[in-house]
């Protein structure tokens, strides 16, 4: 009978229940586990698929290639299904209520001694993990999220194509672009001196697409951008779900892709809250002074205020005599409900020093009054003020942050995180998503001088009139973000499909004509030749898996991600180049000198 079995298997190893019972199988898989039962040794044998529990008795001829066989071997087994004894069924696993007696077994892939456990959840270092991938995408966790990432990808490509969208590839080897990041470079072997650039978005091609007359454009689009690895960043590549609409207002972006994205979330969401469509829409001044943050994380509920004119002229002289000298500085307050102790409140302080800050001002309430240094200072009548206009309570306390908002907003950010948390304010097993709109279309760089604050193709709120007639740094942007849960997804725009707009967008950010045609010739001339009105975003890919993973590092859903120093640990990338391939690419390496070491 066995000899008209398939070689492998007849069954995966999730496959098996007990109406299966009496017959003989034949799975595959690698051995999870082994468990001496001193008459009886038990195998674990595990697939893509599940577990399967397989059994030999120590007198059998076959018993020395089981005892032999290391874990995470691979081996085939064949042999008849039984059912467990009541006493011994795994009620955790599938085909828990039976097992497999050995019959037949072939090793196929031995294994030495692993360097890391594949079974259990002990953890190990991300050099280890990454040298030996392989075995740690073995793991459970791994095996789930990468599997769900599948998930989400297949599901984004289907909903995506049912909304109308063509999906396109566009190309990987392309010109720079300055799109925030450093390029990583291609040398042109037949082009001495020239290189192209991996592309850090497909941004101009999409838009050209829109030129050339197709109306919805996606793609699960590979990017490449030579930056510092984040929790949330991977260096060197990262993928997102690049798409682009013709003839559409900023309200039809996000009405076409709230149900795609809304619909993922609620897809893979696994019970938790998921914001309905339409997602809530923040300006990005509004955002700054309430959250500290562009990308807020909506579950807290801490909404910081304005508060500098209870301080102004006040008996706290840290705060008034700021006030006095520079009149962009601000006063932000960070109401704490339940935080209303002198212990709690000082321990936000040693935060707050822990962060590099001076410290961190407070005024906790009790017995109907203000408490602390601060309530002191300023008198009763002016912290009455401050407590009705937070609406505070006994037990309640509100902390200080004052300075130039684009200083102290950051750090204002974190102590509204910080104290939302430690008070477990914020709601959990919940997806809470908004757009972030109307965002600056120019800042000033650390020299004074004006530049993009983001998006350079960005169409500017009033077009050309606001261009020529407005100070840059009043000018906004169609330009949004779409955040969820502090993280943000991605970054999207209505585009300057006009020549004469964007020209003079560039001209105000430095760039002259003649830049701007060198490096966006393609983009300009199709600019003269008829271009509609367009738009569109870019959620990420590995963003959007890392928040339904519930993880809270982007390398736990990537299946092959670099290090720390963009290193690929398992490859062994990056690596010299041998000579003669770099006098092939006219080439000449100009490395740093290595630093000297004390003992030199």
């Amino acid at each position: 009978m066995t000899d008209t079995m398939h070689p492998f298997r007849t069954h995966t190893c999730a496959a098996l229940r007990p109406e299966n019972v009496g017959e003989t199988v034949r799975i595959s898989g690698w051995v999870r586990r082994k468990r001496d039962h001193g008459n009886l040794v038990f195998v674990d044998l595990r697939d893509h698929y599940g577990i399967t529990q397989c059994v030999i008795d120590v007198s059998s001829d076959l018993f020395p290639t089981v005892e032999a066989a290391r874990p995470e071997s691979v081996l085939t087994i064949t042999g008849e299904v039984v059912k467990r004894s009541d006493e011994t069924i795994n009620p955790n696993i599938p085909t828990g209520e039976v097992e497999v007696r050995i019959r037949e077994i072939s090793v196929e892939g031995p294994a030495e001694i692993l360097p890391m456990q594949v079974a259990g959840d002990q953890e190990y270092g991300e050099d280890i993990r990454l040298r030996y991938r392989f075995l740690d995408l073995r793991r459970e966790k791994m095996q789930r999220n990468i599997k769900l990432r599948n998930g989400v990808i297949a599901s984004i490509r289907r909903r995506m194509t049912d909304a109308g969208f063509i999906e396109f590839q566009t190309p990987i080897l392309t010109a720079s672009s300055p799109e925030g990041a450093r390029d990583y470079l291609v040398p042109a072997r037949n082009h001495p001196g020239k290189f192209y650039a991996l592309p850090q978005a497909p941004q101009q091609f999409k838009q050209l697409l829109m030129v050339s007359g197709f109306d919805k454009y996606f793609q699960i689009a590979p990017c490449f951008r030579d930056e510092d690895a984040r929790a949330d960043r991977s260096p060197g590549e990262f993928y997102q779900l690049d798409f682009e609409m013709s003839f559409v207002t900023q309200q039809d972006v996000f009405r076409t892709i709230e149900p795609v994205i809304g619909g993922v979330f609620e897809e893979f969401a696994d019970g938790r809250k998921v914001t309905p469509a339409p997602f809530p829409e923040i300006p990005y001044a509004e955002a700054m002074a309430k959250y500290g943050s562009d990308k807020p994380d909506l579950r807290n509920p801490i909404e910081m205020q304005d508060v500098t004119e209870h301080f102004r002229g006040s008996g706290f002289k840290v705060f008034a005599g700021m006030i006095d000298k520079n009149d962009k500085v601000r006063v932000w307050a960070i109401p704490a409900k339940t935080g209303g102790s002198r212990a709690f409140c000082d321990r936000m302080n040693a935060w707050a020093q822990g962060e590099g800050q001076p410290g961190l001002g407070y005024i906790f309430f009790r017995d109907g009054e203000g408490a602390g240094p601060i309530a002191k200072n300023i008198g009763e009548e002016r912290t009455e003020a401050v407590r009705t206009q937070l609406d505070l309570a006994d037990g309640d306390a509100v902390f200080f942050a004052c300075g130039d908002p684009k200083d102290m907003a950051s750090f204002a950010g974190a102590a509204r995180m910080k104290a939302g948390t430690d008070l477990d304010l914020c709601s959990k097993d919940e997806f809470k998503f908004c757009w972030i709109v109307d965002y600056p279309m120019y800042e000033l760089d650390d020299d004074g001088k004006v530049e993009f604050s983001h998006n350079p193709f960005s169409m500017p709120q009033g077009g050309l009139d606001a261009l020529e007639n407005m100070d840059p740094l009043d000018i906004l942007a169609y330009q949004y973000d779409i955040v969820c849960n502090g993280v943000e997804l991605s970054s999207g725009a209505i585009r300057n499909h006009r020549a004469d707009i964007m020209i003079k967008a560039f001209e105000i950010a430095g760039y002259g004509q003649d830049v701007v045609e060198d490096k966006f010739g393609g983009m300009l001339r199709a600019f003269q030749y008829g271009a509609p009105p367009h738009g569109g975003s870019a959620p990420g890919i590995d963003r959007i898996v890392m928040l339904l993973a519930d993880e809270v590092n982007i390398r736990e859903v990537i299946a092959f991600p670099m290090n720390q120093q963009a290193e690929d640990l398992l490859m062994g990338a990056p690596t010299e180049v041998e000579a003669k391939r770099l006098k092939e690419l006219s080439i000449k390496l100009d490395l740093p000198k290595a630093k000297k070491t004390d003992a030199e």
